[in-house]
């Protein structure tokens, strides 16, 4: 029976395979054939079964997994038959988001929704599949990450979670962090111990991305705030945690704090002496409970207080915080404690600022708060006597008002905490003393400051210091106290002579205002003493010498003591402390003047002459011009001409040497003594020397002095020789100016022969271009005194300077700039210039239409230098003696190719010769010589030249 039943059953099941046979016999269509036989003759080709798993694309669901399932058969560990056989079997169960999408697939499935019931069997199936590809394939990320991300659908926590253990398991290390990605985000999504749990698992791996998990605490339901705040103080103590989003450690710290103080009644915290949780390497809490669920408690003060001890400065926020949080935990005398010592402690005004801001609106509040309870209980009690707690708010607003009264005082010390060394501040503290009239704070405010200053590191004055301390001690009518002031101030190394000084000037005066005369001065003496006579070469910069060794070649000091000296001594005390200064090689040009005036008021003149000679030689040039100044100055008021050899001794002294710069005032000085007091020859030859030794700024001012003074004594006929020298020596622009001049001079005199020479002379220094103003002169000069030859003569050499111009480099350059804007400008000025031919009016004179005919008259020569942009003028040849028709033919002829140039167009030559003959018939006019040629002559013609006294 058995054995019956048992070929029964082998029956069936040869019927059941007989049957799948078939079924699957009728999946292979005739296209398939070829792809059939091939793979029979070579199952295990890999490239045949893509190709044909490629060809069956477009077939049916089943057709395609009855490929893949032969496939996988004969080559279970390939890949890629794997990866497509799984996406081919969760296509049907997961859609695309956003089908038209044909960007790179992310892994896990995540850019897809289910599109299938979640109760679906293909759901098991498919992961049956993922587990049949991991036998072979455990060590593919990617297949992994696709079988996880496809559980993350089912919504089967625990089995997703143990699928991701499995992978961490069997990838390496170097791989998890793919597998990671997708953890974390069902941990999120899970939420929950696991999803705590799951991040404290990976942060051993990667501590960075802590921030994260932060937030995740904080958006949980409920939020974990306790761990949030554990997690966040373990990266704030590492310091080599880098935020990932940027965060300075200062931010991570204010975020805490911030935290710790909005959610106070939601920690979990320990007392104020238990000891704060310890913290890992890598900032993550250590000390976590084994019950599930459950964190350690928190030290709140000492988590903030190590921020404080971290940050230098701005660190008011987390004071502030500190005190924040005893509020929050109605710990008021406790928060007053922390912000009387965060006032105390901070170093900056802006954080000192925030603390006190945030401390008189928190007794405001208590004020208030108190204020308002006890209208409450009034308006209960309206008979009661006044309780304890009226007397509680009488304590709270006394102690408000001295907190504002506190306010100065509390700032000044935030100002020396941050430099104990500020002379300023510490003033200011004695002043704020002085206004509450607490004189034994103010002493010891002096005294604390004088302990505490670096002398070497002081900021500002600490003479001043010391000299108000003196000053607080007369005040007090105690010259005594005030004398030992001054007495150790003395002996204090500053770090400037000067700030000594002080001490020493302010002592003197002090004995000065009391009525010690002699006291006064004999502080001054002691002052300026040497301390050690092996050392008066000693240097006043020296810096390696202390102050007091220098002290003695302090000019401060001794313009004080001179003035005292002046003042209150004797004359003969005065001139010692002036030789003494001299001797020591401190006196400045203004000491030497100061004491040279000194003894003119003494009625010592020649003792005071005999100093400016000292400081002359001390100081030599160019200091030694303004002493020189004063001296000749002071010595011709004094003696005038009566010692007129001495004063000339001194001129040419001052002379010698003298630099050019200074040479015009010495000079001119000395021509004038002698105009006065001397000889006019003598006054005529140093104005010669002065035009030769003088600059050559001031050498053409100098020159036209000196001519004007030779036209006053000797005429103008005696200045030819002075203009011509002028104009060789002089620069060429002032050379220029000087040829007009005496060109000037000599048409006067009616020497127009002379003039014309000396304006053909003076044109090597005109440029025809830039210096119009010269060839205007010229040119109405030949007009009103010339004739046709001698217009063609000056246009001739205007032709020739411009053309020596045209060969200097700085002209050159000028000309090529000049050239591109007159090229592009070319079209333009040709029809300008034939609208102006027809449209030109007759203005001027007849030398002006003459210049303006030849102008427009000329032809355009064939030979251009476009380099420069100028044009050369053909050569003619004339005759010896042309007649006048010939001239007229060959003006015509010639072409005015340069615009600058001027020739002469012979068609007007009949108005000239209309001229010249009206010219013969025309009376000369006679003239007499000019007064001015005879010069002072003409008034001493009776008599010789007196030497004038």
């Amino acid at each position: 029976m058995q054995l019956k039943e048992h070929n029964n059953l082998k029956e069936k099941q040869e019927q059941t395979r007989i049957n799948e046979i078939k079924n699957q016999l009728q999946l292979i269509k005739l296209d398939d054939i070829p792809f059939e036989e091939d793979l029979i003759r070579n199952p295990f080709h890999l490239k045949k079964w893509l190709r044909y798993i490629e060809f069956k694309e477009e077939d049916s669901f089943e057709s395609k997994i009855f490929i893949y399932e032969r496939a996988l058969k004969e080559l279970p560990g390939s890949y890629k038959i794997w990866k497509k056989y799984l996406d081919l079997r969760v296509s049907v169960l997961l859609e695309k988001k956003d089908k038209e999408n044909n960007k790179k697939e992310k892994e896990g499935y995540q850019d897809r929704i289910p599109k299938v019931s979640l109760l679906s069997v293909e759901w098991e199936r498919v992961n049956n599949c993922f587990e049949r590809s991991l036998i072979l394939l455990n060590k593919m990320p990617v297949i992994w990450a696709s079988y996880c991300g496809f559980l993350m659908f089912q919504q089967k926590p625990t089995r997703t979670r143990r699928t991701f253990d499995r992978a961490l398991k069997a990838l390496p290390i170097t791989q998890h962090s793919r597998i990671w990605e997708l953890y974390k985000q069902f941990a999120n999504r899970i939420g929950g111990e696991t999803a705590i749990r799951i991040w404290r698992r990976y942060l051993k791996l990667d501590a960075g991305n802590t921030e994260d998990y932060i937030y995740l605490l904080l958006s949980m339901n409920p939020p974990r705030y306790t761990e949030a705040v554990k997690m966040l103080s373990g990266i704030v103590e590492n310091p080599k945690f880098i935020s990932k989003y940027g965060k300075s450690p200062y931010q991570l710290w204010i975020q805490l704090c911030e935290l710790i103080c909005d959610h106070a009644d939601e920690l979990e915290t320990i007392g104020v002496n238990s000891n704060i949780l310890i913290l890992n390497s890598n900032g993550v809490t250590s000390g976590i409970n084994n019950k599930i669920g459950t964190v350690e408690q928190l030290d709140v003060e000492k988590i903030i207080r190590s921020g404080i001890a971290r940050f230098s400065d701005q660190v008011g926020i987390l004071w502030n915080s500190l005190a924040r949080w005893w509020i929050l935990k109605q710990e008021f005398e406790k928060a007053r404690d922390i912000y009387e010592e965060a006032m105390t402690k901070v170093t900056t005004v802006k954080d000192f600022t925030f603390i006190f801001d945030a401390y008189s609106q928190f007794e405001e509040k208590i004020i208030s708060m108190k204020m308002e309870q006890l209208n409450e209980e009034s308006n209960e009690n309206e008979d009661e006597e006044e309780n304890e707690e009226e007397i509680e708010l009488d304590l709270l607003m006394a102690r408000f008002e001295n907190l504002m009264d506190r306010r100065p005082f509390l700032v000044n010390d935030v100002l020396l905490r941050q430099n104990p060394n500020n002379v300023h501040e510490w003033e200011k503290r004695v002043e704020l003393w002085k206004k509450t009239n607490k004189q034994n704070k103010v002493l010891q405010t002096y005294t604390n400051a004088i302990k505490t200053i670096d002398p070497k590191k002081a900021s500002g004055k600490l003479s001043s210091l010391w000299i108000s301390f003196a000053h607080w001690y007369l005040e007090a009518d105690d010259l005594k106290s005030a004398r030992t002031i001054f007495e150790k101030a003395t002996k204090v190394p500053y770090k400037k002579v000067d700030e000594l000084a002080e001490i020493w000037c302010e002592w003197s005066d002090v004995e000065l205002e009391a009525g010690n005369v002699e006291k006064a001065l004999e502080v001054m003496a002691r002052a300026t003493v040497p301390p050690n006579h092996k050392k008066l070469s000693v240097r006043y910069t020296d810096e390696s010498e202390t102050p007091q060794a220098r002290l003695f070649k302090s000019l401060k000091l001794w313009a004080h003591y001179i003035d005292l000296e002046e003042a209150l001594g004797t004359a003969e005390n005065t001139r010692a402390v002036y030789d003494r200064m001299m001797e020591l090689k401190i006196a400045t040009p203004q000491i030497i003047i100061n004491y040279a005036t000194w003894l003119e008021d003494q009625k010592c003149y020649e003792e005071s002459f005999k100093i400016y000679e000292r400081g002359i030689d001390q100081f030599g040039w160019p200091v030694a011009y303004e002493i020189w100044n004063i001296y000749l100055t002071k010595f011709i008021k004094r003696y005038q001409g009566t010692k007129l050899e001495r004063t000339r001794d001194l001129f040419e002294q001052a002379i010698d040497k003298c630099p050019e710069k200074f040479a015009k005032t010495i000079y001119l000085m000395f021509a004038k003594v002698e105009e006065e007091y001397g000889l006019t020859k003598h006054a005529m030859r140093i104005y010669d020397r002065a035009t030769k030794a003088v600059s050559d700024d001031d050498r053409f001012e100098v020159f036209k002095l000196y001519i004007a003074k030779v036209k006053s004594y000797y005429g103008v006929t005696a200045t030819r020789e002075i203009y011509e020298r002028a104009i060789e020596i002089l620069p060429n622009v002032e050379a220029k100016e000087m040829a007009l001049e005496f060109v000037e001079l000599e048409t006067q005199l009616g020497e127009i022969d002379r003039a014309r020479a000396i304006l053909s002379y003076g044109t090597q220094f005109a440029d025809p271009r830039a210096d119009t103003n010269y060839w205007k002169v010229w040119h109405d000069f030949e007009v009103k005194y010339g004739n046709e030859d001698t217009f063609k003569e000056m246009l001739r050499i205007k032709r020739s300077v411009q053309a020596k111009f045209n060969t200097e480099v700085h002209y050159i350059s000028a000309q090529m700039m000049a050239a591109k804007a007159n090229n592009n400008n070319n079209n333009s000025n040709n029809i300008i210039n034939e609208s102006n031919e027809s449209t030109t009016e007759e203005t001027g004179n007849a030398m002006e239409r003459l210049e303006k005919n030849i102008l427009n008259n000329g032809e355009a020569s064939k030979t251009t230098n476009f380099a420069f942009g100028k044009q050369f003028v053909k050569a003619t040849i004339t005759q010896t003696k042309p007649s006048e028709g010939d001239m007229i033919n060959e003006q015509k002829k010639e072409t005015v190719t340069n615009p600058e140039e001027i020739e002469i167009d012979m068609d007007d030559d009949d108005d000239d010769d209309d001229e010249s003959d009206e010219e013969k018939n025309i009376d000369l006019e006679q003239k007499s010589v000019p007064e001015a040629v005879f010069g002072s002559i003409k008034e001493k013609a009776s008599s010789p030249l007196k030497r004038k006294r």
